[in-house]
């Protein structure tokens, strides 16, 4: 490791093995942290949870989802979420202690998918945000984004990016959904507020993020807020 590389590091083992089952398959998990207090706290809420699979340091660039956390998030942190959105193999997870609307802008355009406060970090909701992201969904703090829609909108509406995008790039249903996935609402919900099936509501989200060329609900909500479309 030089100098410079980041501090963060993939600090989870593998769990305890244990008979096999035929039950359904479970998520495999790495863990990144910056504190081994941290990362303990983690794991050690996770490792009984049959629903999930640790993985070994030499298999965390591998796994199916990602936990990295942290006090905050700075420039290392953020290195550390690129490198993780350019291996393109797993879904990211931030368990961050303090968080600005400014700074979850950020970590969406690295490809975060779910966000979860440190204070709120149960074993529920943590295994409710590695399953979430196994699954394709997003899970983000409503009060921080609705803070972000107001950053957003007072700095940028009107500073769409180069390739010429409007108001029209999202159609009024998209953009609607888009506005429930910021506000923290899932699939199911979504769906009963706007009246359509949750295979609708599923189907719209992904041609959005398809058309667009982004990785997940989560980015899909950060580049619209950026180019100012929601």
């Amino acid at each position: 490791m030089t100098a410079n590389a980041p501090r963060v590091t993939a600090l989870a083992r593998t769990a305890p093995s244990a008979t096999p089952t035929t039950g359904p398959r479970r998520v495999t998990l790495a863990v990144y942290a910056q504190d081994p207090v941290l990362h303990v706290g983690v794991v050690h809420q996770l490792r009984q949870r049959p629903e999930v699979e640790l993985v070994a340091d030499a298999d965390a660039d591998r796994a199916q989802t990602s936990l990295v956390v942290v006090d905050a998030v700075d420039d290392e942190v953020v290195a550390l979420l690129q490198r993780l959105q350019r291996t393109g193999t797993t879904r990211t997870g931030l368990v961050v202690g303090t968080f600005e609307s400014a700074v979850l802008q950020r970590v969406l355009e690295c490809g975060v998918a779910a966000v979860l406060r440190r204070a709120e970090a149960d074993q529920d909701r943590l295994l409710h945000l590695v399953l979430s992201m196994a699954n394709g969904e997003g899970v983000l703090p409503g009060d921080l984004l609705g803070k972000l829609l107001t950053h957003v909108g007072n700095l940028q509406r009107s500073a769409l990016d180069p390739r010429g995008l409007s108001l029209n790039t999202l159609t009024a249903r998209e953009a609607a959904m888009l506005r429930l996935v910021a506000e923290g609402l899932d699939t199911s919900e979504i769906a009963q507020k706007t009246a359509y099936s949750e295979r609708t509501v599923k189907n719209v989200l992904h041609e959005v993020t398809t058309r667009l060329q982004l990785r997940n609900r989560a980015h899909a909500v950060g580049y619209a807020l950026r180019n100012g479309l929601i």
